[in-house]
């Protein structure tokens, strides 16, 4: 990944980044041509340390053949992203961009065995699951074994371990802070990746707001003794 020293970020933020989304690209390449898959993972961390992202693939899928322990793959994982449109900036002569976040995990994947791949099934349901709290969270135990057998032979569970680490969060952090504001506040109209990325810019740099806050405080109405 190409990375400007402006939107490089470090290791443990592009992780987290990562295991929030938990959900990306991996891609391989099998001698002749690249092979993609989009999926949900989780990340997990061996005894040393070592991230390592679990995911499955169904049992045709291309990719397994490559999953020989020892070729590294990509796992590409992206957030929300936004069109910049020059009109937008204080300053002139500018020119069309885009805003985003993204981070790529790359390493060898290996296969799982049965037992990995229930424990790899029951974790990412959970993950997910969680996120809708409080609805009581789906487990494998509510369906019946020979229904779960039977799904479970039709997926292949598999382990990369995480052995590089990019992540790249291009949110013009190297605009003048007028600039800056300009393309936040324009963002603020435009769709939910857009409005996201907004409030990604306003958590970044809030100094560059500053002037915007003071001047939102002091056009409120004062509030009357009670």
């Amino acid at each position: 990944m190409y990375i400007p020293p402006f939107f490089k970020q470090d290791r443990a933020a592009s992780l987290d980044f990562a295991e929030q989304r938990g959900f990306g690209t991996v891609c391989a390449f099998d001698g002749s041509k690249p092979i993609a898959s989009s999926l949900p993972f989780y990340l997990s961390y061996a005894d040393d340390g070592t991230p390592q992202a679990a995911f499955h693939v169904a049992r045709h899928n291309p990719l397994i053949k490559l999953a020989d322990g020892a070729t590294s793959w990509l796992l590409a994982v992206n957030g929300p992203d936004a069109y910049v449109s020059p009109d937008w900036y204080v300053s002139p002569d500018q020119v069309p961009t885009w805003l985003y976040q993204s981070v790529h995990l790359s390493g060898p994947v290996r296969l799982l065995s049965d037992d990995e791949l229930a424990v790899q099934i029951d974790t990412l349901s959970a993950k997910f699951e969680n996120r809708l709290l409080p609805k009581k969270p789906w487990t494998s135990g509510k369906m019946t074994t020979g229904r779960l057998q039977t799904m479970k032979k039709a997926i292949v569970g598999l382990v990369m371990t995480v052995e590089e680490v990019e992540g790249s969060f291009k949110l013009n952090q190297h605009k003048s802070e007028a600039d800056y504001a300009a393309i936040a506040n324009a963002l603020d109209d435009g769709d939910a990746d857009a409005r996201q990325i907004s409030q990604l810019m306003r958590q970044t740099r809030p100094d560059a707001f500053a002037d915007q806050t003071l001047a939102d405080d002091t056009t409120k109405p004062e509030r009357s003794a009670p």
